[in-house]
């Protein structure tokens, strides 16, 4: 620590970081544009200006950069001598002589960090009148509006989409002080990140244009603390509701998960919420409009039948409304409604986080490691946020050098010079190239088979008593001695695998790898699918295909299904069979999907924006999400559905119920602890949803009724819809929005944080419930090397960011950003069939029928003898992974 005078105060700040950062952790008010917490200095916009004196002698000073000062024991500064306010003043007034000062109209207007950093400078009257410097705009895609005229050249947007998020689409142009922030023609952003532009940029330039769609201010938008729902990593959100619609998702800091940045998905693909597929009432075979006490009184009167009902529960529903299900059928009537592959893969995930003895790392945990292995998966696509962690990884090395030359790590341009002497090993063996190959030390291709024989390989390397595949080419073993060797020198070793190859041969080469590090900090990590996989994997529960048994053999003949479309778990014959033999068939669900369509009693759900739950991320984190606004009856949390025809009336609230969960299943009973219950109040009084600036709450029903209606009363959750209420002294996990006097932009996160870019002040929400423990023994079931078979094809899946998601397929902003509708080939198959990119190929089963006419897409990368689809996409649910098909190339005059 060191210890620093301050306008005659001291104070003990963090030895070695600067001092614009030292300033702001210690709650002081100092503006600043260019500096961001995550990206270091750039000493570009001059704002952080103070006064340092060089002992207590000098009285005059010298002006400098806050943000390019180290700390230094005994060091003296004033912030609010007359020199460096002036400064300051004149440097803003300087920035702003181009600006338009169209704040009225301008979609930052209210959060914005210009106009903070403006008021709290004093700069409030405009002398510049000359002409302005005007630039025109781009069309950068669905997901982002540009505004060039509002800049005051940061530098923030390249310096994170390019150097940060890695992306290479979006450059500075000009000099001086007519710089162009943009692409080189108009066209969208291409990165998966490009959203995050959205809260780096201090001004209004890139704002969000799904937002404008139905724009509102921000102190209009009601809000609570959330999670992502569309991946595995339990990223967390802000989500911001008017007049019962949803209107926008942002980054809702968490110190351990996502901290300041999303990805696109999890940015833009809540438009699901307000989807047309939406299921807005319950629905009976034969009466499409009932009331929901008629539907809650036939749900009651089906679970009475003669023979027990099966539950189906669902990854991407809450712990409570799967423990729900579970006990209204009872434990061996619950179906955990995963295909049957993912079951197995989810099974073994679980018993190596539990039994396995090596630590799964948060994200941040992630961004220290110094060697990566990556075994069978495409990050950018299959878990966004990880990946976008990895290529801070990799510049870990780079931060050693810098150490090792008395370079301080926040000075970023310097640090970024010795990237390319040094670089952390990341190495990615894939099917086929991946978003991350640019960071990536080697890359190896090849099917799940021949990775799984990579990882085995780089096990044995590591540890002779390691099972060792046969049959391994020079190259093969090559590389293999060569990725054991980086991994061997690393300090905080990574390895990295997931569900995405559908593999479980991947899976235990990862652990097997893991298991032979000598290292003491390594670390092991997973991506699972959706955002409760691992959750719904910890309760447990039987295999779908034993539900389809169950009611095939006539020992049930009722199913209750919790938000599943079993069409995306299972071949659509079954699936057909099973419900059509079912003679009672109850699904509970917030969209209209091909499941729902074959539904005897359909119950509307709640959204993760209208309901309240615990989902488990990929690390064991337990996470609480709550009601953004309330679901219109008779739209109910899928809990309540199932809680309302218990007998058990205590359990008709979720704390109960979410206490009832946690004292089943030893490994879930901290998740009591993930955030306070609904008793929670702060002085005696709930915590409002809306801010204290909410405007027009006696108007917003007018136009239905002229007398205001009563506030809506939460009794499941601590808070309030409403703006009364007290927002001192929150804890995290309840912050419903992030704002304090003076600081109205999301830069108002470091009053809540120990130190800027950490944690936050009484812990980051969420609570971790499994811990490595023990070891198990190698595996050992390493399968032989991968060979085509002339004349077929092995279907394999592909994720993709904006394809494979279920619920973010049905947000309209998206579909601009789909993937190709085509398959993958090598260029030797494609040869072969005599095929090139555009032309249509038969893809036919080995019964010799015909599964779809589609185009060809050439892949380099891709291996021989696989052909990629994009997972999750509807035209590709009939293809089973793995399945083995014929090709042929299809008639140019034919159906496409």
């Amino acid at each position: 620590m060191a210890r620093i005078e301050i306008d005659g105060c001291f104070y003990d700040v963090q030895d070695g970081n600067n001092l614009l950062s030292a300033c702001l952790s210690l709650g002081l008010d100092l503006p600043y544009f260019c500096w961001h917490p995550a990206m270091g200095s750039a000493g570009a916009c001059r704002q952080c200006a103070v006064i340092q004196y060089k002992d207590a002698e000098d009285q005059r000073g010298r002006l400098v950069m806050a943000c390019m000062t180290p700390v230094a024991d005994a060091m003296r500064i004033s912030i609010a001598a007359e020199q460096a306010r002036q400064f300051r003043s004149d440097n803003i007034e300087l920035l702003m002589t181009n600006h338009p000062h169209d704040c009225p109209v301008c979609e930052e207007g209210g959060e914005c960090h210009l106009q903070d950093m403006t008021v709290m400078i004093g700069h409030t009257f405009r002398r510049y009148r000359g002409l302005k410097r005007t630039h025109n705009n781009q069309n950068l895609g669905p997901f982002i509006n540009h505004e060039m005229n509002r800049c005051i050249a940061c530098y923030r947007c390249v310096r994170f989409y390019d150097d940060y998020a890695g992306g290479n689409d979006l450059q500075v142009f000009g000099m001086h002080n007519n710089v162009y922030f943009g692409r080189f023609e108009d066209g969208a952003l291409e990165s998966e990140f490009s959203g995050n532009l959205v809260e780096v940029c201090p001004t209004g330039v890139f704002t969000d244009k799904t937002f404008s769609a139905h724009y509102a201010r921000k102190w209009d938008l009601q809000t609570a603390p959330s999670v992502c729902v569309h991946c595995g990593l339990g990223c967390n959100i802000a989500p911001g509701e008017r007049y019962g619609e949803l209107r926008r998702v942002i980054n809702r800091y968490n110190g351990e998960v996502n901290g300041y940045f999303l990805c696109d998905r999890g940015r833009f693909g809540y438009g699901f919420v307000n989807s047309p597929k939406r299921i807005r009432k319950p629905r009976l075979k034969g009466q499409p409009d009932i009331s929901a006490d008629t539907a809650e009184s036939h749900f009651r009167q089906l679970l009475k039948a003669d023979k027990p009902a099966i539950g189906i529960g669902s990854p991407r529903a809450s712990l409570e409304a799967n423990f729900a299900l579970r006990t209204l059928v009872g434990e061996g009537n619950f179906f955990l409604g995963l295909e049957d592959t993912e079951h197995t893969l989810l099974n073994t995930i679980t018993e190596l986080m539990r039994h396995g003895g090596i630590h799964s790392p948060s994200l941040r945990e992630v961004e220290q490691a110094d060697a990566v292995l990556i075994l069978g998966e495409d990050l950018t696509h299959s878990a966004p946020r990880l990946a976008l962690s990895l290529r801070q990884t990799a510049r870990n090395a780079s931060f050693e050098m810098a150490r090792t030359l008395h370079i301080l790590p926040w000075q970023d341009a310097a640090v970024r010079n010795l990237e390319s002497q040094a670089q952390s090993p990341v190495f990615i063996a894939g099917i086929c190239a991946t978003r991350l190959d640019d960071v990536a030390t080697n890359t190896y291709r090849g099917s799940p088979e021949d990775i799984a024989r990579l990882g085995f390989a780089v096990a044995h390397c590591l540890d002779e008593s390691a099972p060792a595949p046969a049959a391994l080419s020079d190259a093969e073993q090559a590389l293999a001695s060569t990725i054991a060797d980086s991994l061997k020198r690393a300090k905080r070793p990574l390895i990295v695998s997931g569900t995405n190859c559908a593999s479980l041969a991947v899976i235990q080469a990862a652990y097997n790898v893991a298991k032979a590090l000598p290292s003491t900090d390594k670390q092991l990590t997973f991506t699972v699918p959706e955002c409760n996989s691992l959750g719904l994997a910890i309760m447990g529960g039987r295999r779908l295909q034993q539900a389809f048994e169950r009611i095939g053999n006539g020992l049930a003949d009722s199913v209750i299904i919790l938000e599943n479309d079993l069409y995306r778990r299972a071949p659509g014959r079954d699936v057909d069979l099973f419900l059509k033999t079912a003679a009672h068939v109850i699904v509970i669900d917030s969209l209209e999907n091909k499941t729902t369509a074959q539904a005897e009693l359909l119950l509307p759900a709640a959204t993760f924006a209208e309901s309240e739950g615990t989902w488990v991320n990929n690390e064991g984190r337990a996470q609480r999400y709550f009601p953004v606004y309330p679901a219109t009856e008779p739209v109910r949390g899928s809990w309540q559905w199932l809680t309302s025809v218990m007998d058990d009336s205590q359990w008709r609230h979720h704390d109960a119920l979410t206490a009832a969960c946690a004292s089943a299943f030893p490994d879930l009973a901290a998740i009591i602890q993930s955030a306070p219950g609904a008793d929670y109040t702060v002085n005696g009084s709930k915590i409002p949803r809306q801010p204290h600036r909410y405007s027009g709450r006696t108007a917003m029903h007018a136009d239905i009724k002229v007398s205001e209606p009563g506030q809506p009363h939460d009794l499941e959750t601590p808070f309030a819809f409403s703006m009364e209420g007290d927002m001192a002294q929150v804890p995290p996990a309840l912050l419903p929005v992030i704002w304090t006097p003076g600081w109205n932009s999301n830069q108002a996160i470091n009053k809540f944080q120990q130190q800027t870019g950490g944690h936050l002040r009484d812990g980051d929400p969420g609570i971790r419930l499994i811990e490595a423990a023990g070891t198990l023994p190698w595996f050992g079931g390493i399968p032989p090397a991968f060979k085509p078979e002339q004349g077929r094809w092995r279907i394999m899946p592909l994720p993709h960011i904006f394809g494979s998601e279920e619920l973010s397929l049905q947000s309209l902003p998206l579909a601009e950003r789909l993937p190709d509708f085509c398959v993958l080939l090598n260029p030797l198959d494609a040869e072969t069939l005599r095929v090139d990119t555009g032309d249509p190929i038969e893809i036919i089963n080995l019964a010799g029928i015909s599964i779809l006419e589609i185009p060809v897409q050439i892949e380099l990368t891709l291996p021989r003898g696989l052909l990629g689809i994009t997972a999750g996409l509807p035209a590709f649910q009939s293809m089973k992974t793995w399945a083995e098909v014929t090709l042929r190339k299809a008639d140019q005059e034919g159906r496409l």
